[in-house]
């Protein structure tokens, strides 16, 4: 029996001993699609001649100690020394990672050992806020809906009003599968309007380092209302006094140039007063040769007040008499001595004035 303990004993040492001679890192791997998935196998037992790398259990890539990397018919793999471990390591590079390599991924030393690590391959889709802006009286209850669309596997979905998290237990979360092994996930959320917020929607999966987000702006009326009252008030009363100023100058520069405007053209009676006084005056000096005479009126009508008002002036210095027109003698000689017969005739007769000048 002692002996058999001590054959069990060595056995599991040079189990532990061939184990420690090879790793493989990491372990789990988890990419999105389309990404590089990269695996590192390192031997410190330097008695190893062949290195196969297989996927989901089918070889993709050999590696000779001798050769290097051996060509490959799957040209989305390929390897590389690993600048950083000591001892033989080489890197299996994934460049393109799709759903169909999940799975196992194996590092093979022939004859010596072998280490399987999992890789998953994720799938990113995207995320939206149903429905635009939403408008909102204060202590109004407000619905907000998002959908993730085209993930694998369902992502993880995270509701944020002005960037804080709300408790899960406020909103409720439903997911289905769609064509292609995707999922779409649905969530619902109730948000009371106490004041304007941001509310947005996060979806997330684990290879995901940044989650996508969406989001919405909630606003309040009352809080609109009365934000606007800070800031129009002001405003209008700027604008009410800016208009009063505005017409109260159109105001008196009309007045002033109405004013300008009356002063440059003569009133009508002045115009006439003007013509008559110029026409009398021009009428008087061609009569006269130049020389007017203050009592002289014409014949006609009156047409020159002024005239008139100066030959009322000088009243005092004019007699009037009335002469005979036409003089008519039966008998007129120098021989007859007797007195001559006078006709006078008083309808032809014309008003001689005599003017005494002074």
């Amino acid at each position: 029996m002692d002996i058999f303990y001590l054959f069990v004993l060595l056995l599991s040492c040079r189990i532990q001993v061939v184990a420690g001679r090879m790793k493989l890192s990491p372990e789990t791997l988890t990419a999105l699609r389309g990404e590089e998935a990269r695996f590192t196998c390192s031997a410190s037992n330097t008695r190893w001649t062949v290195m196969v790398w297989l996927l989901n259990g089918t070889a993709v890539l050999t590696i000779a100690k001798d050769g290097g990397v051996l060509p490959s018919v799957n040209p989305n793999v390929t390897a590389e020394t690993s600048p950083v471990s000591h001892g033989d390591s080489w890197v299996f590079v994934l460049k393109s990672t799709e759903r169909h390599d999940q799975g196992p991924v194996t590092c093979d030393l022939q004859g010596i050992d072998r280490k399987t690590a999992s890789l998953f391959v994720q799938e990113k889709g995207n995320v939206k806020v149903v429905g635009d802006d939403k408008l909102a009286f204060k202590g109004q209850s407000v619905p907000f809906e998002c959908q993730a669309a085209g993930w694998y596997p369902p992502p993880t979905l995270q509701w944020q009003v002005n960037d804080k998290k709300v408790n899960q237990d406020e909103y409720n979360t439903s997911s289905e599968e769609s064509g292609k092994s995707l999922f779409t996930v649905t969530s619902n959320l109730s948000v009371t309007a106490v004041k304007s917020s941001r509310v947005a929607c996060l979806a997330s999966v684990s290879a995901l380092l940044t989650p996508l987000k969406s989001s919405v702006r909630l606003t309040v009326v009352a809080e609109v209302l009365r934000e606007e009252e800070d800031c129009t008030l002001p405003l209008a009363l700027t604008a009410s006094l800016s208009a009063l100023l505005l017409l109260l100058l159109l105001c008196i520069c009309t007045v002033l140039w109405h004013r300008r405007r009356r002063q440059a053209k003569p009133s009508p009676q002045e115009a006439i007063r003007s013509d008559q006084s110029v026409s009398g005056r021009r009428s008087v000096a061609e009569q006269t040769g130049g020389k007017v005479n203050l009592g002289y009126s014409s014949e006609g009508p009156t047409v020159n007040n002024e005239l008139i008002v100066e030959t009322r002036r000088q009243e005092d210095f004019v007699s009037f008499h009335k002469v005979p027109d036409v003089v008519s003698s039966s008998s007129l000689s120098l021989h007859n001595m007797g007195p001559p017969q006078v006709c006078l005739s008083e309808e032809n007769s014309k008003n001689v004035r005599r003017i005494t000048t002074v």
